[in-house]
């Protein structure tokens, strides 16, 4: 790994949401903080900037990742994805995932959402045939303020539903 300068700026390009972009960090740049005020990718929310929250959760060549706990730099050459990559086709439609919590009412502020819908996103695609208690375990991993997880709970039972019907007419 190079030895990076603490005042200087580095380039950092990577694939976000499918679309290979290009910014300038800090070593010490927070990968939210770049996404956010470098790419203007504000769907990801800084919530207690120790990685605890789950509302900066996006997807790291693959893997759901808390963007505060990930250096800009870091993720030079990766692929990420965040909630604005959700959409199937760039923000016109909803993703089964967005479509179900809005049926089910899954949020009330929205602060947390997008970190929970990355989390759902990742983990529903590992683990297709999760039961509901693995599900609500893996939402353990996030904070909500509102919801009292109930209805995220029957938004995630429900997308996870359409997605299986949707691979198997595939």
């Amino acid at each position: 790994m190079p030895k990076l300068s603490a005042g200087q700026r580095h380039p950092v390009t990577l694939t976000l949401n499918g679309r290979e972009v290009r910014g300038e960090a800090e070593p010490r740049t927070l990968l939210s903080d770049f996404l956010r005020h470098e790419l203007a990718a504000t769907g990801t929310h800084v919530g207690c900037e120790h990685g605890v929250c789950g509302a900066c959760t996006v997807i790291i060549d693959g893997v759901p990742a808390r963007a505060c706990l990930a250096l800009a730099v870091q993720t030079d050459g990766a692929q990420v994805r965040t909630v604005e990559g959700l959409s199937p086709d760039g923000g016109r439609t909803l993703s089964v995932l967005q479509e179900s919590f809005r049926e089910h009412h899954g949020l009330q502020c929205g602060f947390c959402t997008p970190g929970i819908l990355m989390s759902l996103d990742g983990f529903l695609r590992a683990q297709p045939d999760a039961d509901e208690a693995a599900l609500r375990d893996m939402l353990s991993g996030h904070l909500c303020r509102c919801t009292g997880y109930v209805t995220i709970v029957k938004a995630a039972v429900h997308a996870q539903r359409r997605l299986k019907e949707e691979r198997a007419h595939a």
